[in-house]
């Protein structure tokens, strides 16, 4: 696409007919980077896939009702997927398992190259895979299919190698960029918030779930992300910390930073953090909190703050990810990097939905302002140097 006319409220090209999977993005000298598009193009992009499941025939009906009837017979949904897709595969389990509270035990999520080595003889297995070409994924599919479960896939497109493994296909239809995923991401979650829609009967408003994702573009978060960039670019390492539906938003902000930036750094739960790992931090040492889930508030920001309290203490800088109905509750001292502040979403909107769209955005919004800070392009996670490109096709091989 040209970056002088691109447009963040049009479709996005869709997978090729027929299909193949995607070459390295174009190079670009600077911004704005195809993930700079691919942010700004998410809200429209979700608002278009939450209309299309309004529809009768929507596979996102199937999908709920599937899911609806595997755990009334006490079977378990066990959602899938590598790199940024199991990122999305713990966001989506997250959203199911709220949606249906009675069953919630029966729902989790599973990395896919372990569930291809074990799993389940019943239930329904649903894979995420932006393109449908993951081979961990489509192995898990694979197995569980052989095992006995039934199968399912959220990706791009219905003619993908995956969907050919699974019995219901729900098809995004619109195809990510750049190889830092940020549409692979929120794609699935919107899914997951269509299906939880069906699941409740209370649908989504699609300009209610444009909006979370538009909270974390404003022109305020994207000058919140550039100063807690420039904070963190110099740093040696980063730790992300999350709580609830934050978790997901953690790892993923983790992937982001490695791939796109090449800055190290690692996932810690909120109360794992103080337990072992803080002897081994230090002023190199930077923290991002992730703090967007209403569910039990008020415990989940005492820990945070204690948490961010030690950080202090040992001089690691810190900033956060914040929604508006948690900023006053945490002390700006703590974090003296800044903060970006993100809508809370309205009350009708499930308290998992809110937290994982409204901070998808500003997690990757920050990633990308790092990136620029680092003057790396994350568009091609570091492929377009020959020793990482041989890297990945060395693993390939030797698998």
């Amino acid at each position: 696409m040209d970056a002088t006319t691109f447009d963040p409220t049009a479709p996005l090209p869709g997978p090729p007919d027929p299909w193949a999977s995607t070459d390295e993005p174009s190079p670009r000298a600077g911004p704005p980077f195809h993930m700079t598009e691919m942010i700004a193009a998410e809200p429209s992009l979700a608002e278009r896939i939450a209309a299309r499941s309004t529809a009768p025939d929507s596979p996102t009906r199937a999908l709920a009702a599937r899911i609806a009837a595997t755990v009334r017979a006490g079977r378990p949904v066990v959602v899938t997927g590598c790199g940024t897709s199991e990122h999305g595969a713990i966001a989506v389990a997250e959203i199911l398992r709220e949606a249906v509270p009675g069953g919630a035990a029966l729902i989790w999520s599973a990395q896919a190259f372990e569930l291809s080595l074990d799993a389940p003889a019943s239930g329904l297995v649903i894979g995420i895979s932006h393109e449908g070409a993951t081979g961990a994924t489509n192995a898990a599919l694979a197995a569980a299919r052989a095992a006995g479960a039934a199968t399912a896939l959220i990706t791009a497109s219905d003619r993908s190698p995956g969907a050919a493994l699974a019995d219901i296909v729900v098809a995004t239809e619109e195809l990510d960029q750049s190889w830092c995923h940020t549409v692979g991401y929120v794609s699935p979650l919107t899914v997951a918030a269509t299906v939880a829609g069906h699941l409740t009967g209370s649908a989504p408003d699609p300009a209610a779930l444009g909006g979370l994702l538009r909270s974390g573009l404003s022109e305020v978060a994207a000058g919140q992300a550039v100063e807690i960039a420039a904070g963190l670019a110099g740093l040696g390492r980063i730790l992300v910390l999350g709580s609830g539906a934050d978790r997901a938003a953690g790892r993923e902000l983790v992937l982001k930073v490695e791939e796109g930036t090449w800055l190290p750094a690692a996932y810690r739960d909120l109360e794992t953090f103080l337990h072992g790992h803080l002897a081994a931090t230090e002023a190199t040492t930077g923290v991002i909190a992730i703090a967007t889930d209403r569910r039990d508030r008020d415990e989940r920001l005492a820990r945070l703050r204690g948490a961010l309290s030690a950080a202090r203490v040992i001089g690691m800088p810190t900033a956060a990810i914040v929604s508006g109905d948690a900023d006053q509750s945490i002390p700006a001292e703590l974090t003296n990097l800044g903060r970006i502040v993100v809508d809370a979403g309205p009350a009708q909107v499930p308290a998992a939905v809110a937290a994982l769209l409204s901070s998808a955005t500003a997690l990757q919004t920050l990633t990308e302002r790092l990136a620029r800070a680092r003057n790396v392009n994350p568009d091609a996670i570091h492929r377009d140097v020959a020793r990482y490109r041989e890297a990945a096709e060395a693993a390939e091989v030797a698998s």
